[in-house]
């Protein structure tokens, strides 16, 4: 039986890959979600409780029905501003070239019980 022959240094046995990526910014959705929807609420509390209204209404119902209409519109809006912005950030995009570093040896000062 003969044994396999390992050739070359550890080095040489490692091609690094290299691969081009797109770096860019892109908006993170959900707080812009949430501030629209925060925003519609401020806009139904204005409409019910700032605007003189009908007596025939509660006030109470009045901002419930606004808090579902304004909170949905202002959610709807919220995220089309982050798609705008998403769009931009991939105009902005940058290209960068990346390669894989193999894996080494944890130093002394980072292995446990040194």
């Amino acid at each position: 039986m003969s044994t396999p022959e390992i050739s070359g240094t550890p080095d040489e046995q490692h091609v690094p890959e290299r691969r081009e990526i797109t770096v860019r910014r892109a908006p993170k959705y959900v707080p812009f979600l949430v501030l629209g929807g925060l925003v519609g609420f401020g806009v139904a509390a204005f409409l019910a409780y700032g605007l003189p209204g009908d007596e025939s209404f509660d006030s109470g119902a009045v901002f419930g029905f606004f808090m579902i209409l304004c909170g949905a519109g202002g959610v709807i809006l919220g995220g089309i501003v982050a798609l705008v912005l998403d769009r931009m950030s991939v105009r902005r995009a940058k290209r960068a070239v990346v390669e894989s570093v193999p894996d080494s040896e944890p130093d002394a000062e980072d292995r446990p019980g040194a």
